[in-house]
């Protein structure tokens, strides 16, 4: 992690040498020259740095020097980071000048010169340091252990996993119905320790495995992946002869050959490397086995079997409660008295507990205290963090390094970072990503896509089994995740004097030392809210994530003022209380001192009615999340000022009336999640809708409150809705106080409505409160990758939309249309009745399968006058009419019916007795279901 720091600190001085080359930046008499000597120490350093950070995981002296290197690399990271808030600050104050702003400017720069000298002197011992750990380039790095794996199990002694090799077993005795043709592929994919070997050996050794093939062969392939030492292998499986090939042309032409008319099994163990290239060759060598030959792949990486092929992919599982326990007492328990086993058993519960499936993990610790005689050592096992004992990091980590040294080194402390959460914590993927870049470990340039990268880096990690548990949205992208306890484990092991959780009133706080704590996770319980006296060097944490758990809110108050002044190094804060407490109830003015913070998060602080006017103070603030603030009522004036801003995040501001003009300066805005137009009268400062027009950026989900205060259809068209191609969900809401319905609001809406033109790759529309008699086709007919939409008491419509004619649209759900009499062929998209030019093959609603009809008081026919044969709904599977008591019945297309599975009419009584005259059955379903039936 050591080397991420460093060549963040690199890249950022290289880059203030460029900009005083220039002349975009002044530097202080004597600072250039220091600066280039900083740049030389940390090049001469980071040239070392592989060596020295493998060497700091076995040897303490290296550990120290990394830790001093690291501490000082922060130091001097802070110092550039608030050089360049002062430039900032500079940019934003040519906009809003400030009194005295120069005289603070040559001031700061020799402060920040003096402070610059002092770090360049410890740099400099740093650098002759390491000179005496004989740390350099040339040494060859010692990698752990790899050990070779052979065919051999001992299947008496493999518990648990009696259903994987069962369905394994089936997949390679059985074709697959798949058309892919030649030699299939199947892939075990699973974290280190899982145990994929063990399966693959099961499977390998099995009897009718056995008799199904002429050949098998069993490969380690290990990394590197060295081809011609691969092929040498097969040959020797398939002609039991040592082949004297050593181009890998010739070696490949004699699997080629030795395969013809042999129906195989090839297990290839251990897979790393992601180059098609070197994989393909192989491949085309083996396909020319009988019809029914495998190819079995154990690999840590989803991306590997991906890359092969794989026609079935396994994702190997944690054992059960019960085959741990088993795996566990036959290691543990081995030639032990029964007696002793009957006193051990309870605490031996709870320790397998720990290890949470892992089977290496099981076998180390079941080892271990196979020799461990005592209920005290036992004890002293249970009561240890497992990445504590060494013995742990001899037996279990070992497997965790390969994997994690194969991630490139901004990846790593990405993942390292993840040990600020407790155990089981459920990790929000964008919240994570929001934190490693609020780190600088997504890159340094504003204008990247830094959210993109770290959705890679996210994808990467999750690929090679570091994350798991996940849950994903209905368009099948993962939102959360958690990690194993042992990769948990591992995580701190790796941070370990970095990253700490704790909480006051704990006997352990006194042994904590905070020297090089960066990051903490604390839990408040205690009267008097405040940080233990032994933290020390608390200051120089970047991550701070703290949580009270009493109700003493003047107190809390005073806490937070204390921590903004001496927390001047944090990066990310996020602010948290027991749910509906609402103990936070101010967030103070001293907020503004923490000039580096880039991440804040003050979720569901129900409390909180206003934000100072310092917060605005933070230009380097990238993420505000105040989602769930229902008491917050207005933002501060001067949110302008956040020209860094990328995610702000207000979900659930339920006493939001307002939102300042300045949030139109915010052009790097990915997120707004909700934005309210107009609601302060007249005031020229609140934000208007034209005010969208230069945000580009914007991407996910936007949240429109306040439509009813749009002036006319020229600020509409001024936002200029449709350049925003990354936007995917809008919500539309047309709030008006009053029901009553007037010519003149309709006409308003329409225009609006019309001017808006939405975004091109909108995918769910959300449309409430509309007061306009019509929805135009030429609105609705650009929206081609449409697929939820909501239309919500709009109680003047008189129509229901043309949608016939989207192709993706799936889901449909009106809502309180109450003039709505009658939908006919304007619905299907089929201007002025008109079918003679449409094809007869023209399929309406190609893709809708949930049709949801709710609260249409007046409407009384739903008919087509269409000649042709057209197909109409050929995938509807669901469909909910309730409180249409007007309705007479159906069109023909429901009478005709094959992908219908529920129908559910309530209170509708008409329709109900046409269903039942015309045998169409009815679904019954209980009220409180009916949300549940939407997507």
């Amino acid at each position: 992690m050591a080397g991420a720091i460093v060549s963040d600190v690199l890249e950022q001085l290289i880059s203030i040498i460029a900009m005083e080359t220039n002349q975009q930046v002044r530097l202080v008499v004597g600072v250039k020259k220091e600066i280039k000597k900083l740049t030389s120490n940390f090049q001469a350093i980071q040239a070392v740095l592989l060596d020295a950070e493998r060497r700091g995981l076995k040897e303490m002296a290296a550990r120290d020097w990394l830790d001093k290197l690291k501490s000082a690399s922060y130091d001097m990271d802070d110092v550039l980071d608030e050089w360049n808030t002062a430039i900032l600050k500079k940019k934003v104050c040519l906009f809003l000048p400030s009194p005295g702003f120069c005289f603070k400017q040559v001031g700061l720069r020799r402060d920040i010169a003096l402070k610059i000298k002092r770090i360049n002197k410890n740099i400099d011992s740093i650098a002759r340091e390491k000179d005496m750990f004989n740390i350099d380039t040339s040494r060859s790095i010692e990698e752990p252990p790899r050990i070779k794996s052979t065919s051999f199990v001992d299947v008496s002694v493999v518990i648990g996993r009696d259903k994987e090799k069962n369905y394994l077993k089936n997949k390679l005795l059985h074709e697959s119905n798949e058309d892919k043709k030649g030699v299939h592929i199947i892939s075990i994919v699973g974290m280190g320790g899982m145990g994929k070997t063990t399966l693959a050996q099961l499977v390998y050794n099995d009897g009718e495995v056995k008799s199904n093939f002429d050949k098998r062969i069993w490969v380690c392939v290990s990394d590197p992946f060295d081809e011609v030492r691969i092929a040498k292998a097969i040959i020797e499986g398939l002609t039991d002869s040592v082949s004297n090939f050593t181009e890998l042309e010739s070696l490949l032409k004699h699997i080629h050959e030795s395969v013809t008319k042999t129906k195989f099994l090839l297990v290839l163990d251990d897979v790393w490397t992601k180059e098609d290239n070197k994989w393909e060759p192989l491949y085309n060598s083996l396909n020319n086995g009988l019809h029914g030959s495998k190819i079995l792949v154990t690999t840590r990486k989803s991306t590997i079997a991906g890359m092969m092929e794989s026609i079935d992919i396994i994702n190997i599982e944690e054992l059960s409660k019960d085959g741990s326990w088993l795996l566990f007492k036959r290691l543990a328990f081995f030639d032990r008295p029964q007696q002793e086993c009957e006193k051990l058993e309870n605490i031996g519960r709870e320790i397998v507990g720990k290890c949470k499936g892992l089977p290496l993990a099981l076998k180390t610790v079941g080892s271990l205290l196979r020799f461990k005689k005592t209920r005290e050592q036992w004890q002293r096992i249970l009561d240890n963090e497992i990445w504590k004992l060494e013995e742990f990091e001899k037996g279990l980590f070992p497997p965790l390094l390969l994997s994690y040294n194969d991630l490139p080194s901004m990846i790593k402390r990405c993942f390292s970072y993840c040990a600020v959460f407790p155990k089981d914590y459920e990790m929000a993927k964008d919240e994570l990503i929001q934190l490693w870049m609020a780190q600088g470990y997504l890159g340094l340039k504003q204008n990247q896509e830094l959210e993109i990268v770290g959705e890679e880096y996210f994808d990467m990690l999750a690929m090679c089994s570091f994350f798991q548990d996940f849950k994903k949205d209905d368009g099948d992208n993962i939102i959360k995740c958690k990690m194993h306890d042992i990769v948990h484990d591992f995580a701190q092991f790796l941070a370990k004097n970095e990253c700490f959780m704790m909480g006051t009133g704990s006997d352990e706080e006194s042994s904590y030392s905070f020297e090089n704590a960066r990051h903490l996770k604390m839990t408040l319980e205690d009267e008097q809210a405040s940080f233990p006296t032994n933290l020390c060097s608390i200051f120089k944490i970047r991550s701070l994530i703290v949580r009270w758990k009493y109700n003493d809110s003047s107190s809390i108050s005073n806490c937070l003022s204390n921590l903004f002044k001496q927390l001047t190094s944090l990066r990310a804060l996020k602010l948290d209380e027991v749910f509906g407490e609402n103990l936070i109830t101010k967030i103070p003015s001293e907020i503004g001192k923490l000039v580096h913070l880039r991440y804040l998060n003050m979720f569901s602080l129900r409390g909180i009615k206003e934000l100072p006017e310092t917060l605005c103070e933070l230009y380097n603030l990238q993420t505000l999340n105040m989602s769930f603030c229902s008491k917050l009522e207005k933002l501060p004036d001067g949110m302008g000022k956040l020209i860094n801003l990328r995610h702000l995040i207000n979900n659930g501001t339920f006493a939001l009336s307002c939102m300042p003009k300045g949030i139109e300066r915010l052009v790097f805005l990915r997120t707004l999640s909700k934005l309210v137009v107009g609601g302060d009268g007249h005031n020229s400062q609140v934000f208007s809708l034209d005010c969208l027009k230069k945000l580009d950026y914007l991407r996910g989900s936007l949240e429109i409150r306040g439509m009813g205060n749009v002036i006319d259809g020229a600020e509409a068209k001024n936002a200029n809705l449709w350049s925003k191609k990354y936007l995917l969900h809008l919500k539309l809401y047309f709030d008006y106080k009053s029901e009553a319905s007037s010519t003149e609001v309709s006409a308003k809406d329409e225009a609006v409505l019309e001017a808006l033109h939405p975004p091109p790759n909108l995918e769910k529309l959300v449309l409430m409160g509309y007061r306009g008699i019509t929805m135009s086709f030429d609105w609705m007919a650009p929206l081609t990758q449409l697929r939820k939409l909501t239309l919500e008491d709009c109680i003047n419509c008189e129509h229901l939309p043309p949608l016939g004619k989207l192709p993706l649209l799936q889901t449909l759900e009106i809502r309180g249309m109450r003039g709505l009499k009658r939908v006919g062929n304007e619905f299907l998209g089929i201007k002025n009745n008109d079918s003679s030019s449409s094809s007869s093959s023209l399929t309406f609603f190609p893709k809708l399968n949930h049709l949801i009809l709710h609260k249409l008081e007046n409407w009384e026919d739903w008919e087509y006058e269409i000649t042709e044969d057209f197909a109409i709904m050929p995938c509807l599977s669901y469909c909910n009419i309730v409180n249409c008591p007007k309705l007479k019945a159906l069109p023909n297309h429901f009478l005709q019916a094959t992908s219908l599975e529920r129908l559910n009419i309530v209170s509708s009584p008409v329709l109900k007795q046409w269903a039942i005259y015309h045998h169409i059955p009815i679904t019954s379903i209980p009220r409180r279901l009916f949300r549940q039936l939407t997507i």
